[in-house]
């Protein structure tokens, strides 16, 4: 086994990685901002806070996920380290995108909860829990 080509590996996943789950976050919580103003109804303090605390833990999921799977053993030549790397990235290249397209269904979800809920309070302003 040639150490050296694991740690030259590490060096290569870890920031990559980290790149790819801040490019993830930035965006998408960048993005979001719109959402979480409709669904708080224009409350600017809360949108942003929870928008926050949602980025926060995006991150933290994340890359303690990509940080479980760095492991790597054994590499004896540069293309067996190239087709590891690629199948590592690849493979959380794939689960930030599903993370990612959840995040969105569940911002269109409570978008389309907080419309409801605000079409039923004009229908009927007596029933609300606020």
């Amino acid at each position: 086994m040639n150490t050296s080509y694991v740690i030259i590996a590490y060096y290569i996943y870890i920031p990559i990685v980290i790149f790819l789950t801040w490019y993830v976050a930035h965006t998408l919580f960048t993005q979001s901002q719109v959402f979480m103003m409709d669904i708080f109804h224009g409350k600017e303090d809360i949108a942003t806070s929870t928008r926050k605390l949602l980025e926060i833990g995006f991150y933290l999921i994340n890359l303690g996920f990509a940080f479980i799977i760095m492991e790597i053993y054994s590499i004896t030549t540069k293309q067996e380290m190239l087709e590891k790397l690629s199948v590592k990235i690849g493979g959380f290249s794939i689960y930030l995108g599903i993370m990612l397209f959840i995040n969105m269904y569940l911002f269109f979800r409570g978008r389309r909860i907080s419309k409801q809920r605000a079409l039923e309070a004009k229908q009927y302003p007596g029933l609300t829990n606020e």
